[in-house]
């Protein structure tokens, strides 16, 4: 036979004050007036006892269920996606809240049921994540629940959290043009031959900010190379490409790591250094970036950052409909060079 629950009851007895004292203590209601030596016992007596608030109980009588259902696609089995799941579920323990998480499976029948199940539940927020920043239509639910889009478009108007790709793009650059680079850069993976619906806010957003940074500058690369795909290989092939056609860089950017591992490799190939003889810079900041000789500077996807300000947007009491953007923050390392012009006198304004 399984011990007997322990309730709101025992642990009055136990400190030898009312129920509704001990309610409010436990409940942390707003208005309670019990002194802070009482409530202190409270506490201690509960844990003694073992005492677990009845969650179905409160829900009934606060008409909140302390759980927010996020929606995955493809965030839980992705590397890099598993940090937005780090950061709700960090947020989400701050304030007091259980994250009840379902897999969509990428297809929208999948959507559906998540979202049907999630509210069945009766949780009291919902969010959507996923790991391509695309739009997303999101089905009707019956109920006044709160639903923030995490890296994904809503197909109505709802609270959304990304990176501030724009910006990101104008800081990688930025940090090119402090070093001197102004007449020899490379821009790797500019676009896709064919380039699936689900890239495009990210990716033209990203490229914006490189072209806006640039242009601010009167900065014209030397090369633009459309890519297919955003693999090792096809940086390789692409650096490959330059150098065989007689142009050196003195720079690139590179739309993603992936890229620039490539990049890497072509360049030691033909017997160039990096950073030395050419600067890298991309974007994603990849685990494998830190390994690379020399390490590569990158910009960040905020992801953990992201998970946490959905969580803390949900939970807002002032909910409102619109973009925040989450800064990308630059990843220093050892993949640039100044030219000798800028170790001499380059001062550019920012």
């Amino acid at each position: 036979m399984s011990a007997r629950r322990v309730t709101l009851s025992d642990v009055a007895a136990r400190v030898g004050l009312s129920k509704a004292a001990v309610s409010q203590v436990l409940n942390s209601h707003p208005a309670s007036r019990v002194s802070v030596d009482a409530a202190a016992r409270i506490r201690a007596a509960a844990g003694e006892l073992g005492y677990r608030p009845n969650l179905t109980a409160r829900s009934l009588t606060t008409r909140r269920s302390g759980v927010i259902g996020l929606v995955s696609e493809a965030i839980t089995t992705d590397r890099f996606g598993s940090g937005m799941i780090r950061g709700a579920l960090a947020e989400a323990k701050r304030q007091g809240y259980v994250l009840f998480i379902t897999e969509t499976e990428d297809q929208q029948a999948g959507i559906v049921s998540s979202f049907g199940v999630l509210v069945d539940h009766q949780v009291d927020g919902l969010i959507y994540a996923s790991i391509r920043p695309h739009a997303v239509e999101l089905p009707e639910i019956n109920a006044d629940i709160p639903v923030v889009m995490l890296n994904a478009v809503a197909s109505r108007p709802t609270a959304t959290v990304l990176a501030d790709e724009h910006a990101g793009g104008e800081s990688i650059v930025r940090l090119l043009l402090d070093a001197g680079h102004t007449e020899d850069v490379v821009i790797i993976g500019r676009d896709r031959s064919v380039r699936p619906a689900w890239t495009t806010r990210a990716i033209e957003r990203r490229l914006a900010g490189i072209s806006a940074a640039l242009a601010a500058h009167d900065v014209v690369p030397i090369s633009e190379i459309d890519m297919p795909e955003w693999d090792p290989d096809h940086g390789y092939e692409a650096m490959r490409g330059l150098l065989a056609s007689g142009r050196r860089p003195g720079a690139v950017i590179a739309l993603n790591d992936r890229l620039a591992f490539g990049v890497y490799r072509a360049l030691t190939e033909a017997g160039l250094r990096v950073s030395e003889d050419v600067s890298v810079v991309s974007f994603d900041d990849d685990d494998i970036a830190l390994y690379l000789e020399p390490t590569l500077t990158t910009a960040a996807l905020p992801y953990e950052e992201m998970g946490a300000l959905a969580v803390r947007t949900l939970l807002d009491p002032d909910l409102t409909v619109g973009e925040q953007l989450v800064p990308m923050p630059i990843r220093v390392r050892g993949s640039v060079s100044a030219v000798p012009q800028a170790l001499q006198s380059f001062d550019r304004p920012h």
